[in-house]
């Protein structure tokens, strides 16, 4: 008896401490952006591991996330992170809209450890990825990681893909797949953040939400290195 009010209580406490972490305040998720923004700037600041500039222009969507593995008590594998979408025809982006992933359908092939990922939505449906839940996007990057990064497209052309990962330790990432489902709308941290309920449509599309200053820095650093620099006169002799 005596030992199973032990169990009781430590059931207790831990449920108190996971009853915390799950009280998401708007600063936290604002941070979250911000630290969503860093990381894309580190992956940005190593030759072997950037996205070259015409690919990022020519993305409709960019989904930046962040992938955890932890197992204490209460196993956890998956991640999360934020989208945006690009106006059609212009360099104008969505506020941020907040996902969570499934590990099990990622396929990702990287041994599930902490890491933080890039995934551009090359093609027009990039909208209906991530706002129709029963959309099958179907997409995949083949060839080998790092093949594509820097600038240097190597054995991989990155033309045509509806897809392309990049990830912070290998730069352009092969033999993964978005299947249906793996990333889902993180309905509880919308809600939180915009201070109402909005679907991913009323986020990226319908202009229901102000974007906020994260947001908008973010949008800012995803132009920045969309730019191809000018090639000088004596270069294009």
């Amino acid at each position: 008896m005596v030992l199973d009010m032990k169990t009781m209580m430590i059931g207790l406490m831990l449920l108190g401490f996971a009853g915390g972490a799950l009280a998401i305040e708007p600063a936290e998720l604002d941070s979250r952006i911000r630290e969503l923004t860093a990381k894309f700037e580190m992956l940005q600041a190593k030759a072997d591991t950037r996205i070259p500039p015409d690919v990022l222009q020519r993305a409709q969507g960019v989904i930046l996330l962040d992938r955890t593995k932890a197992g204490f008590l209460f196993a956890y594998e998956g991640g999360g992170g934020v989208a945006l979408v690009r106006e059609k025809g212009t360099d104008t982006w969505s506020p941020a809209g907040f996902l969570g992933a499934s590990e099990a359908s990622l396929g990702f092939q990287v041994g599930g450890e902490k890491n933080f990922y890039a995934i551009l939505l090359m093609s027009r449906d990039a909208d209906r990825v991530l706002t129709e839940p029963n959309y099958k996007f179907g997409g995949e990057a083949t060839g080998t990681a790092g093949d594509a990064s820097g600038g240097h497209e190597g054995k991989f052309s990155t033309m045509n893909q509806p897809v392309l990962i990049y990830d912070s330790r290998k730069g352009l990432y092969g033999g993964a797949t978005i299947q249906g489902g793996s990333i889902t709308p993180d309905d509880k941290a919308n809600r939180i953040y915009y201070g109402q309920f909005v679907t991913m449509r009323d986020i990226l599309l319908d202009h229901r939400v102000q974007t906020t200053e994260s947001s908008t820095d973010l949008a800012r650093k995803l132009n920045e290195y969309s730019r191809v620099p000018d090639v000088a006169p004596s270069a294009r002799k």
